[in-house]
């Protein structure tokens, strides 16, 4: 197929659904339960901000519980209905016992938000099998147990909605990324899967590739090799206007893609126009990613394989770069207990 019948055919494909969903009766959050795992910072909690804004009762689960206590205390001073329940997503146990609770105190589960996530970042020379199993165990095999647990409910309930936080990285592998992509692809692959299963059971699953989105994340991500060079360039993207999405921005397309009940959403203009240059040039995007891989930081001697979080391997980037970042990070709860509460004290 030519670029441009691939193109024109993209673009009936995009008008067909855009009818489809007209037709669909408007999904309302008001009084629905929405459960957000990863929902103590970052994405998380601006989505539940979201969800809150139109009226859905919350369930938040994470791993921190100081920083689930900051996020529930914020939510609840804005009127919302909040549950906080402290659980690690790489828990088969733990997932099943918190959406136990849930459905307990709060009745039921009417949506899941899968967005809990962990990223590694470093050459795959510093890459250990530690940190694909960590991944894996993440962004696979969380959202596996979440939905597991909270089907029987749903298909209870004779409907549901399902969102799973992919990637762009789970469309287009990227280097220095790679344990993080792996994963991303194969939540991908679940979530589309589900997706033609559950539909009959009245449960829609949108699948959410983001790309880079001004969270302040890169604060909380762990880095090997040369540490201060890899936060470099990671923390300069992901808090550059053209390079990236203000999280708000992107929030709200995911709660809109929800209530639709859409397939896939892609989010940011880069993001989109690279998937479709995958598509149609996956050779050409090749190239440049070849050529991103060579002008990354090199590998480190035996130190890199030491993971590093970012707020520790910040160095001397320059804070006019990330100036954007820095007050996303603060914004969204992804600083490190004191320094959030030192920022606060400012």
């Amino acid at each position: 197929m030519t670029p441009a019948r691939w193109i024109a055919a993209a673009a009936g494909a995009a008008a067909a659904t855009a009818a489809v969903r007209r037709l669909r009766p408007r999904y309302d959050f008001e009084r629905r339960v929405v459960l957000i795992t990863g929902g103590s910072r970052g994405l998380g909690l601006v989505l539940a901000r979201q969800f809150a804004a139109q009226g859905a009762r919350l369930a938040l689960l994470a791993r921190d519980a100081a920083e689930l206590a900051r996020a529930q205390e914020e939510l609840t001073n804005a009127g919302a209905t909040v549950l906080a329940l402290r659980c690690d997503v790489r828990s088969q146990i733990e997932v099943a016992s918190a959406i136990g609770h849930v459905v307990h105190l709060l009745g039921r589960i009417d949506v899941l938000v899968n967005n809990a996530g962990t990223i590694q970042v470093g050459p795959m020379e510093h890459m250990l099998l530690d940190d694909f199993h960590d991944a894996m165990a993440v962004h696979l095999w969380g959202p596996l147990y979440a939905i597991l647990a909270a089907l029987p409910h749903m298909r209870g309930q004779g409907t549901g909605r399902i969102v799973n936080i992919a990637s762009i990285g789970g469309k287009i592998g990227v280097p220095h990324l790679v344990p993080y992509c792996a994963s991303k692809f194969a939540l991908v692959g679940l979530s589309e899967g589900l997706r033609h299963e559950l539909r009959r059971h009245g449960i829609l699953v949108t699948t959410v590739c983001p790309g880079l989105m001004r969270t302040g994340s890169p604060v909380q991500a762990r880095f090997k090799g040369r540490h201060e060079r890899e936060y470099e360039w990671f923390a300069i993207l992901g808090g550059l206007p053209g390079s990236s999405m203000k999280v708000e921005r992107a929030a709200r397309q995911i709660v809109e893609a929800c209530r639709r009940g859409d397939a896939e959403v892609i989010l940011s203009l880069p993001a989109r126009a690279a998937v479709i240059a995958h598509g149609i040039a996956p050779g050409l995007v090749s190239s440049a990613l070849d050529w991103m891989a060579r002008v990354l930081p090199a590998a480190a001697g035996p130190e890199g394989d030491e993971a590093a979080p970012g707020w520790q391997s910040r160095g001397k980037t320059p804070a006019t770069l990330t100036r954007l970042f820095d007050r996303a990070a603060w914004r969204n709860n992804e600083l490190p207990g004191k320094l959030q509460l030192e920022r606060r004290s400012r």
